[in-house]
């Protein structure tokens, strides 16, 4: 049973060009592989063939994973979220309350994660952990690097 993930429009525009492709363009050139490996002989001791097989099962498998990912993303709907507080598709500036760096993060479904445009997964110890805060809010969190104190500046969408 998969749950339902909420998505920006870029962040699910981007999951279903991956499937389009690899369904199209991927499927495609496995076949190519397959039928090359295939001319070269007997197919008993044909090393390239079973390569070429087993990465065609893991192109399946992908192609799958990203069908049920698909079939169970949603474009969320900021409209009717709560504004003050920390849910998926906020934007949070928050300080660490150790060093008192600012920082700022988008949380987003974890496929949409990435620390470098500072998104990051509602499903990471940060994002688990702020999730529900409001301005003025202090989280403590662990993380692998041991326990540290978050305490929320603004949340905006």
């Amino acid at each position: 049973m998969s749950t339902l993930s909420y998505y920006t429009e870029e962040g699910l525009k981007k999951l279903k060009d991956e499937l389009h492709s690899l369904k199209t363009k991927g499927r495609s050139d496995m076949a190519k592989q397959i039928a090359e490996a295939r001319d070269k002989g007997d197919l008993s001791e044909n090393a390239e063939y079973d390569a070429a097989k087993d990465a065609q099962g893991l192109l399946e498998m992908k192609i799958s994973k990203l069908e049920n990912l698909v079939a169970n993303a949603r474009l969320a709907d900021t409209s009717n979220m709560d504004t003050s507080i920390i849910n998926v598709l906020s934007k949070a500036k928050l300080k660490n309350k150790k060093n008192n760096a600012i920082v700022e993060y988008m949380f987003v479904a974890e496929e949409e994660a990435d620390l470098k445009t500072g998104k990051i997964s509602v499903k990471s110890p940060i994002g688990k952990g702020l999730m529900g805060k409001k301005v003025g809010d202090v989280a403590i969190i662990e993380v692998p690097a041991g326990k540290i104190e978050l305490e929320v500046l603004e949340v905006h969408f």
